[in-house]
């Protein structure tokens, strides 16, 4: 069944984040802070590994770069989606809804309930799996990378969750919004999703999730949710430089 994949996702991310609640109040906070660089650590190298994997290619053994085109396209996507997030703010309209959700949510005074929900989402929204994997649920029905990705949220978002409390858990809304309106929406860009296209997604998003284990590591250091827009961008570009001579 079509949708099955993401509704598996959000019940992930509850449940994940529900137990890493019951740990918040046992863990000391070095305790804390070595996990979360822990976390950083390896978000760094699976946003590293997936960029490093759709930008290199190997010929006889040797690597080499997977194309001129590619590397044009991200280039582009990343300088005019950059632009746009700047001009648009989403950075700041992010933190505005976790604190909208905060003012709803919770009552208590959970001062790190922002950072867990911007923090959260970014991780778990941004990638390779979320895109491909909502594609293949829509087109195809098959929702076997939702699934395993669902694996990796319940355990990240449990993480988060005893680190920055609630607000990590609320970031099971935007999965379910842009994962949900990407497989409702497969059919209908089907044509244009071509194996390139796909490809240039799948880059551009392992770049911002190492750009989401940059923060972790070393604090806020990019606005990743400004540089959101590069992946509308980013399809726009690999079509275009697909007819150039190079």
């Amino acid at each position: 069944m079509i949708g099955t994949g993401t509704i598996a996702n959000v019940l992930a991310i509850i449940a994940g984040g529900s137990l890493g609640l019951l740990a918040k109040g046992g863990l000391k906070e070095h305790y804390q802070e070595g996990i979360l660089k822990a976390l950083g650590l390896a978000t760094l190298f699976i946003g590293a590994s997936g960029a490093l994997a759709g930008m290199l290619a190997a010929e006889n053994g040797v690597l080499s770069s997977a194309g001129t085109g590619k590397t044009l396209a991200m280039i582009l996507a990343l300088a005019l989606g950059a632009l746009a997030g700047e001009f648009i703010d989403l950075d700041r309209r992010m933190e505005q809804l976790g604190a909208w959700l905060k003012a709803k949510a919770d009552r208590g005074g959970d001062s790190h309930f922002i950072q867990g929900f911007v923090t959260a989402s970014l991780t778990v929204c941004i990638g390779a799996m979320a895109i491909v994997g909502s594609i293949q649920d829509g087109l195809t029905g098959d929702a076997a990378t939702l699934y395993t990705k669902s694996i990796l949220d319940f355990m990240i978002v449990m993480i988060f969750a005893s680190i920055y409390g609630k607000g990590a858990i609320f970031s099971a809304l935007p999965v379910g919004v842009l994962q949900g309106a990407v497989t409702l929406c497969a059919g209908l860009v089907a044509p244009i999703f071509s194996d390139g296209v796909i490809a240039n997604l799948s880059l551009l998003g392992n770049m911002l999730i190492f750009c989401v284990g940059v923060n972790l590591c070393f604090g806020a250091k990019f606005k990743v949710a400004n540089l959101l827009p590069a992946l509308v961008f980013g399809p726009v570009f690999q079509w275009a430089v697909s007819f150039l001579p190079i």
